[in-house]
């Protein structure tokens, strides 16, 4: 019994003891506290449900450093080989096991644009007669690679609304959803310009 009174006497003098710290506390009027908050560490989604592109990867890439391309994209390339694995034995979603493979796509895509600005620099640079050929190569490849990316959003657009329908017909899912997708599909038929 002693025992337990001292040790009760002893919780409580060091949370009184921590109680009387001063901690900061938050402002009202709208000034800065100094707190620090850290960031959250669960992505968000796009409004169609998808997950975003990679931070610095844009859809049509700006002149971009070549060799952090294929970095990213070996890197992406790895996780998509296992993606189906992962998915099999339960650890992944079957939509992010699709997603992995669409993050690739656009990773090539993003590659072969910026290697396409790359050559068009070094041929301004060197001349046009010598470097056509290779200018040309170099567009062919940027082109099948975009078109191969559209194919591939919109492939996914419409999986993904798909399941958006199904998920509102078991009633688990909601029309806003369904809106969004279709939207998302209607946006990627678009000719683009």
């Amino acid at each position: 019994m002693k025992r337990w009174i001292c040790s009760l006497a002893c919780a409580t003098a060091a949370l009184s003891a921590f109680a009387n710290d001063d901690l900061p506390l938050p402002s009202r009027d709208g000034e800065e506290s100094g707190e620090i908050e850290p960031p959250l560490l669960i992505t968000s989604r796009a409004r169609d449900g998808s997950i975003p592109d990679l931070p610095g990867v844009t859809r049509e890439a700006a002149p971009a450093d070549v060799a952090k391309l294929e970095a990213d994209l070996i890197r992406a390339q790895k996780r998509a080989a296992g993606a189906d694995r992962l998915f099999t034995a339960g650890i992944i979603a079957k939509v992010d096991a699709e997603q992995r493979v669409l993050k690739v796509v656009q990773l090539e895509a993003a590659l072969a644009q910026a290697r396409l600005d790359a050559v068009k620099a070094k041929a301004e640079s060197a001349g046009h007669a010598t470097n056509d050929a290779l200018v040309a190569d170099a567009e062919e490849s940027a082109r099948a690679a975009v078109e191969e990316r559209q194919r591939a959003e919109l492939e996914a657009a419409m999986r993904n609304l798909q399941r958006q329908q199904k998920l509102l017909a078991l009633g688990s899912g909601r029309k806003a959803d369904v809106n969004r997708a279709e939207a998302k599909v209607a946006e990627l038929q678009q000719p683009k310009e």
